[in-house]
């Protein structure tokens, strides 16, 4: 084996074990850790997109898509299932606005990113429960819960990657 094969492997089995443990860290603190019941359609204050959000600044975004949607819907499965689909595609679209190209987690992209992603998450679940139970009048009640989960998160991704970028987190990861 040649070395670029070599590292090519190594950064292949990297990126997969970090998604996988990212998957494993999303599903644990959307369902389970200061995982908040709201409303009577099945919602819940979490921070498992604050995790979502440091994936998509931090992986290539075939990686982050995938952490997003296993970590999301596991989590579903696990205390929501009639929302697994639907959290499955949103999880993966609040990736989009968000890039991993830039040394830094915090960067100009990354500190509008998390807005775009709330009005994406709270637009994904107000169709979901419209389509799930039928009316687009009864979601809108869930619009205040969906802006606090998705507030509290940005607000968590921006103090955490604040952090990490103080630590070269990014830089000490890729260059091993």
């Amino acid at each position: 084996m040649t070395r670029n094969h070599l590292e090519k492997r190594t950064l292949s089995i990297s990126l997969l074990t970090i998604t996988g443990l990212f998957a494993a860290m999303i599903t644990l603190m959307t369902a389970y850790i200061c995982h908040i019941p709201y409303g009577s359609n099945g919602g819940y204050i979490h921070f498992g997109d604050t995790l979502i959000y440091l994936a998509a600044a931090l992986l290539p975004r075939p990686y982050a898509l995938t952490a997003a949607a296993i970590g999301g819907g596991l989590a579903d499965l696990l205390t929501a299932p009639m929302w697994a689909p639907a959290t499955i595609i949103i999880k993966m679209l609040i990736v989009l606005p968000f890039t991993s190209k830039t040394p830094k987690l915090l960067n100009a992209h990354n500190l509008v990113a998390p807005l775009i992603s709330l009005m994406i998450s709270a637009t994904g679940y107000y169709l979901a429960e419209g389509l799930l139970f039928g009316s687009f009048i009864a979601p809108i009640a869930s619009l205040s819960g969906s802006a606090i989960q998705s507030g509290g998160s940005a607000v968590l991704f921006l103090l955490s990657a604040s952090a990490l970028d103080r630590m070269h987190f990014k830089n000490k990861l890729w260059h091993f």
